[in-house]
């Protein structure tokens, strides 16, 4: 599943680079915290 998530993202990535890259750089920067976050709350023993 983690692969398929990860071609996804970046595919529309890419697909948002051609269109416009200051949006691609922004997109990229929302989806790595997200990324992070979603990695932290999985980990046992995490605070909030």
């Amino acid at each position: 599943m983690f692969v398929l998530e990860l071609l996804f993202v970046a595919a529309v990535l890419a697909g948002v680079g051609m269109w416009s890259v200051p949006a691609a750089l922004v997109l990229g920067g929302v989806l790595g915290v997200l990324a992070v976050e979603r990695a932290q709350a999985g980990r046992k023993g995490a605070t909030r």
